[in-house]
């Protein structure tokens, strides 16, 4: 587990600061005024870009998971589909236990003459607020996927640190990773937002989903990685020939 933490530091730490910073502005700002302050800045382009970037979640994710399943490691393939089997469970089970009220049915009740910006086309939910499904299928997913990225990246770095251009390959594959771990969560924290700009969810919603997708991919992790010697978990459905 501690290669876990090592090799994916950016993604986590990154995380962690959006966790932390959210989570400050949870305790010093009022619920509707921050809902409003993040949510307010609205254009076609964007509109249209959230509108669509906000249904990844409800399908690459699964994609991802029978990807993983028919063309890596069967145990990787197991190991993304628990994350997002977990989270999900999680996620439903609170949702139907809090059963609070969406940004649009709250403001409706608590501040009638506030008109929150909506966008054409989006059919906005009423219930089932917290947390952010969404958003726990997006940082799952992202942080699953950036484990097994990582994991090669080290593997391949480890391999060529034995050839003759071992401090250059090595460098190389340290940047990639970096990146590697940029792009994830700069692509997860996109897919929360687009819950607060459409107005389906508030920052509490995606600050609690947030926290269930991180935790329950770390879960899911440290069942499977002891694992990974054993033959079944590296079976390929599709053995290169």
């Amino acid at each position: 587990m501690r290669s876990l933490f090592r090799q994916n530091a950016v993604f986590l730490t990154l995380s962690l600061l959006l966790a932390l910073s959210l989570g400050l502005a949870l305790i010093y700002i009022p619920k509707g005024e921050l809902h409003l302050l993040l949510c307010d800045r609205h254009t076609h382009a964007r509109d249209i870009f959230y509108r669509y970037y906000t249904t990844l979640a409800e399908w690459l994710p699964y994609v991802i998971c029978v990807a993983l399943l028919l063309f890596a490691k069967l145990g990787e393939g197991i190991f993304a589909s628990t994350a997002m089997l977990l989270s999900t469970l999680l996620t439903q089970v609170c949702k139907h236990i809090v059963n609070a009220p969406r940004p649009v049915t709250w403001f409706t009740e608590q501040f009638p003459d506030i008109q929150l910006p909506l966008v054409d086309g989006v059919r906005m939910n009423l219930w089932y607020s917290f947390p952010s499904g969404h958003t726990t299928s997006f940082f799952a997913m992202t942080l699953a996927v950036c484990i097994l990225l990582t994991e090669r990246l080290s593997a391949s770095a480890v391999y060529q640190r034995s050839g003759h251009i071992a401090k250059r390959s090595y460098s190389v594959s340290g940047l990639t990773a970096i990146a590697v771990q940029l792009l994830l969560f700069f692509a997860a924290t996109l897919g929360a937002y687009s819950r607060i700009y459409l107005s389906q969810h508030f920052a509490m919603d995606v600050f609690a989903g947030l926290l269930v997708g991180i935790l329950s991919t770390l879960a899911s992790y440290a069942i499977f990685y002891r694992f990974q010697d054993k033959k079944w978990y590296n079976y390929r459905i599709f053995q290169k020939k």
